[in-house]
């Protein structure tokens, strides 16, 4: 049975990617987990201070529980949602969890706009990106999902046999029944032997779900995709975080046009 597993903080965009899980999960036939995390107070082991853990692990799984209520509420009970609650840092935490149960997808908000969203969301959700084993969508906040009508990849052509998860991306594909589109975001305005080689290569590998090849040759690599993105009507934008420091790029904070994709469209982290 696939597993979805939610990481929440019970920030709105937590709650808003829980409610996108949830309908995804019903889509592909799916549990959910939901997960926090909370952290033990600076020097909490270090100089006693006043602090109650067990009030902090209750009151954790009362929101937990009410956020269950929630979803199970929106999608009539159909899906089977569990529950838990951890003390420590998110990502090894996470990380734990995703080797118990081997998600079919880990979920979480885009980072939102209060100072709160911002620590949870922020820092912690790109770190996990890039060094999450396991798949990873973020879900901008307000975002409503509907369907996975059209996947995105967007890859640099260079080395696609040994950093292309081939099976991961058939997968998906396959379970919501989607277009795939495969992104050359190299700046190279010409085509070389090279680009063409690993083109066909490509093709090859993912040929069984018939393609669409786009080159951008757009100098502003974000600026392309989200050009693309928008004409094209893009569910799912996938990336792989150790390709040239696309992720980087494309999730920069400091970038308005980044911050304009990433309040579009669900972008999808997968390793090889």
């Amino acid at each position: 049975m696939k597993t979805i597993l939610v990481a929440t903080d019970f920030s709105p965009a937590a709650t808003n990617a829980a409610n996108y899980a949830a309908e995804m999960a019903l889509v592909i036939n799916a549990d959910i987990l939901l997960l926090h995390v909370y952290q033990l107070p600076v020097g909490y082991l270090e100089v006693p201070i006043a602090v109650n853990l067990e009030d902090m692990q209750m009151g954790a799984e009362k929101q937990l529980n009410h956020l269950k209520e929630q979803l199970s509420k929106k999608t009539n009970n159909k899906l089977r949602i569990v529950t838990e609650v951890r003390v420590g840092s998110l990502f090894s935490e996470l990380k734990n969890v995703c080797k118990s149960i081997a998600p079919y997808t880990v979920i979480m908000g885009s980072q939102g706009t209060t100072a709160a969203e911002h620590l949870f969301f922020g820092s912690n959700t790109v770190h996990t990106m890039k060094h999450l084993a396991w798949p990873l969508i973020t879900v901008p906040d307000g975002l409503i999902f509907s369907s996975i009508k059209k996947i995105a990849i967007a890859c640099d052509f260079e080395k696609v046999a040994e950093t292309i998860p081939v099976d991961e991306i058939k997968m998906l594909v396959h379970d919501f029944n989607a277009e795939l589109h495969i992104l050359n975001t190299g700046s190279k305005k010409e085509f070389h032997p090279e680009l063409i080689s690993e083109s066909r290569s490509l093709q090859e590998m993912l040929g069984v779900l018939k393609p669409n090849f786009h080159f951008i040759t757009n100098e502003n690599t974000d600026l392309g995709i989200i050009d693309f993105a928008e004409k094209n009507h893009i569910d799912l934008l996938i990336v792989f975080p150790k390709r040239h420091g696309l992720l980087d790029k494309v999730m920069h904070r400091s970038h308005t046009k980044q911050l304009v994709l990433h309040s579009y469209v669900p972008v999808m982290a997968l390793h090889q």
